[in-house]
């Protein structure tokens, strides 16, 4: 329950830090609001009972209860596989650089210069 109070443009009244803008022949009245705890974008107000329209949202800082929580469980956690996925990857990109072709090792070593040790001067 609620009290519609005065203010600019009309009534307003509050919900949860939330300020919202009803009828103004409210003002001065205890109004029921109903709303979804999950949305609080969205509220209809009653007077004794009766429907009297939607409040407008005019300061909305909340825009769920506080108290409101997801009914949905959470969720189980997966048992895992055993595979060791980065490890396969490593493996199979090692073995890749493996089988490639070394050009370096595959032409002929060059020859060593042979020098004559006669021919030194000197001697």
């Amino acid at each position: 329950m609620a009290r519609a109070c005065c203010g600019r443009g009309g009534g307003h009244v509050r919900v949860h830090g939330n300020r919202y803008q009803v009828d103004p022949q409210l003002v001065g009245q205890r109004v029921e609001l109903v709303f979804d705890p999950f949305d609080l974008s969205f509220l209809r107000v009653r007077l004794q009972g009766q429907d009297m329209g939607t409040a407008l949202p005019f300061q909305v800082s909340r825009h769920s209860h506080p108290k409101a929580r997801p009914e949905t469980p959470a969720e189980e956690p997966r048992t895992t596989t055993g595979i060791d996925y980065l490890g396969l990857i490593n493996t199979a990109h090692t073995a890749e650089l493996a089988a490639k072709v070394n050009y370096a090792a595959l032409g002929e070593p060059p020859p060593t210069p042979v020098v004559d040790l006669t021919d030194l001067p000197g001697e």
